[in-house]
């Protein structure tokens, strides 16, 4: 090229697009990077999640157990025996106020 007007402007240009290129590969790069992350950051949340629920779980299942002195759980209770257990807690109830009320009268 003989002139260098028109040289320096080709020399420019090809500046631009090159450092055009280099920008988009660096912001996909940290896009990219930047959803690897989040991913990360949620799986290592539902495993947490995962792990207290699955805790609290067990914690629920061994208080049931020293309650009712059986290995039944949460899950193992049909929905048809919710109102016999409604019953069992009512007697439950009335035996206790019952005994309350002895109590009381020893008392006085």
């Amino acid at each position: 090229m003989s002139k260098p007007p028109v040289h320096a402007f080709f020399i420019g240009r090809a500046l631009a697009e090159a450092l055009y290129e280099q920008l988009e590969s660096t912001a996909t790069n940290a896009l990219s990077e930047l959803g690897k992350f989040d991913a990360e950051q949620r799986e290592r949340l539902r495993q947490f999640t995962d792990r207290v629920v699955e805790r609290a779980n067990r914690e629920a299942d061994s208080a049931i157990q020293a309650r009712t002195g059986t290995a039944s759980t949460i899950q193992d209770t049909q929905p048809a025996d919710l109102q016999a257990t409604i019953d069992e807690l009512r007697a439950e109830v009335a035996l206790v106020r019952s005994q309350l009320q002895r109590y009381r009268s020893t008392l006085t």
